[in-house]
């Protein structure tokens, strides 16, 4: 969904010239995200209300000067298990063997920044990112560590000890559910989730990628495919494959499947005697801008080598065309993907050289510059973020293990500044040495980028309030 002044029109704006049974539309309308058909989340959203017209819904206007509201997407690539920092942003070439780790560091497009050697395309543009190597916090439990990697809100100090449990619906909601409730709905959904649930091995869900107390009617639409095929079709926004009336089992492409859609609406009239929300649901499949955000297999064949031909690569692209057409929040899942896992116990180093930082290393690039050439970058923030680090300390299994009290993560455009380093950790990469920062100032950062005030409001099923913004943003990461 998009801001309500981007012009998209409304449901009763909306003219349909044409008739279609009322029992056809229900099975075009019936787009799934987390679970839940899409008209079944319009109707919820009507239900609860539309936002008040106040300050903090709608769209808050873009500050005279400064980078509130800046962002008018924010793509997060979430690398379940935790990156280590020392292999990426934070190397300690000087530091004791063991600590430092095999790998040494190479000079960046930033005199006097270096990152780790297994990074050379992320050093080339160095001059693009910004990087605080100094967050900071004091969970080790990947469920509950990655509720304030995603929020910005913590459990309570007495749940830390409970280690893994599956997310509750009063757990605080993610930036995207806040951004679904603060915002009308629009042609696009304002959240989209690309890649798979983040899970344990265990089955527990990772908190923060649910609504929490906004309830189901702010779930995500969510991308969970295998993307690297050259003919992609997106099945999340496809209609039912048994849909006899759209003949659409034959299609090679996810646009022609829309365009057809788009023709039957000027075949039939009888829609406009369908409530509002499967109105509503069949816009969003036959919406020009769907297919275009949607349509991935429309990208040029060296585009899509560019971010590479891997799983990760391909949400990373996809996330591009969603930001590129106005989708507010994109998270890219990386999580037990083909090319592997962030959370590196054993064989750590072997991991992090032969597909971890490579297949990062290429994609992200490739994201950051290909969103710069085309002049978006500036007004789209992307960010590498994860639950927490890894140890300083070399386990016996050749693995680095949980380390929350210091780690790294990467950010560009949007309103960052470029080439920017903010903060600093000891000879070990173990604790902040300068300017600590936790994921709670990282969650503000957003969204004052966002342009959501930081005494934003939003109230949950029983109607209490909470704060969204808890933390303060970082203003030295501000361009």
């Amino acid at each position: 969904m998009t801001h309500a002044s981007n012009g998209g029109p409304g449901c009763d704006d909306f003219r349909f010239t044409a008739r279609l049974h009322r029992r056809q539309v229900l099975q075009v309308g019936g787009l799934t995200g987390m679970g839940l058909l899409l008209p079944d989340l319009f109707r919820a959203w009507a239900e609860a209300g539309e936002p008040a017209a106040d300050p903090h819904s709608g769209c808050p206007q873009r500050a005279a000067q400064g980078t509130f509201g800046q962002a008018k997407s924010v793509i997060m690539l979430y690398l379940h298990g935790g990156h280590a920092q020392q292999e990426t942003w934070d190397p300690k070439p000087d530091g004791p063997t063991p600590e430092k780790g095999e790998f040494g560091a190479i000079a960046t497009s930033v005199p006097g920044v270096r990152v780790s050697e297994l990074l050379p395309r992320c050093a080339r543009i160095m001059h693009r990112l910004a990087v605080i190597r100094s967050l900071s916090h004091s969970n080790a439990n990947h469920v509950q560590a990655s509720l304030s990697a995603m929020t910005g809100h913590a459990h309570p100090p007495n749940l830390e000890s409970r280690g893994d449990f599956p997310p509750t619906p009063s757990d605080f909601p993610p930036i995207g559910a806040v951004l679904s409730s603060l915002r009308k709905p629009g042609p696009l959904p304002t959240w989209v989730q690309v890649g798979p649930l983040m899970r344990r091995n265990n089955g527990t869900v990772l908190h923060g990628q649910l609504p929490g107390f906004l309830g189901a009617r702010y779930s995500p639409l969510t991308i969970d495919q295998d993307l690297r095929a050259e003919a992609v079709r997106i099945g999340a926004i496809s209609p039912a494959p048994e849909l006899s009336v759209a003949r659409l089992s034959d299609r090679h492409s996810l646009l022609k499947q829309i365009n057809s859609q788009r023709r039957l609406m000027d075949q039939f009239a009888e829609i406009r005697s369908l409530d509002g929300y499967q109105q509503r649901a069949f816009r969003l499949l036959s919406s020009p801008a769907t297919g275009k955000a949607f349509d991935l297999a429309a990208e040029p064949a060296p585009v899509r080598e560019r971010y590479g031909r891997t799983q990760f690569g391909q949400c990373c692209l996809l996330a591009r065309r969603l930001a590129e057409a106005g989708v507010p929040m994109i998270n890219v899942h990386y999580c037990h993907t083909p090319e592997g896992s962030w959370d590196t116990h054993g064989n750590h180093f072997t991991q992090m050289k032969r597909s971890l930082c490579p297949t990062f290393d290429q994609a992200f690039s490739a994201l950051v510059v290909d969103l710069d050439e085309r002049g978006l970058l500036d007004q789209t923030l992307v960010l590498a973020n994860a639950e927490f680090g890894r140890t300083p300390k070399i386990n016996k299994g050749a693995g680095r293990d949980h380390w929350p009290w210091v780690y790294s993560i990467a950010l560009a455009g949007g309103g960052m500044g470029r080439g920017v380093v903010v903060g600093a950790s000891d000879k070990v990469a173990a604790y902040p040495t300068a300017h600590p920062h936790d994921p709670r100032d990282i969650a503000a950062t957003i969204y004052h980028l966002l342009g959501v005030p930081a005494d934003t409001i939003v109230h949950d099923q029983t109607s209490r309030p909470h704060q969204v913004v808890i933390g303060q943003k970082i203003d030295r990461l501000l361009g």
